[in-house]
């Protein structure tokens, strides 16, 4: 009995991971113009991990609480409560 192998091409599943060696730049707090951030970008702010925000939001602790975007796994911080917990003034 002869034995078939099948390769697959599989698409991965997911968001592709971001190129590594290329480093981010964000963009100072004080400059910031958006009202809302990305996870990465408020982790970076507060010092955080971005999994440790999510883990924030999943459970609903910590101080801040994110706006959830539907249809998409994705979360966003409000520029102004980053700026409050870190005692910044507030821009109005």
């Amino acid at each position: 009995m002869q034995t078939e192998v099948i390769t697959t091409t599989a698409k991965p599943r997911g968001r592709r991971p971001r190129d590594r060696s290329i480093p981010r730049t964000f963009t100072p707090l004080a400059l910031e113009t958006r009202t809302h951030i990305t996870t990465e970008e408020a982790a970076h702010h507060l010092n955080l991990r971005p999994q440790t925000l999510r883990a924030h939001a999943c459970f609903e602790t910590g101080a801040i609480r994110p706006h959830r975007i539907p249809g998409c796994s994705g979360l966003l911080w409000p520029v102004a409560e980053i700026r409050r917990v870190l005692g910044l003034e507030v821009a109005q």
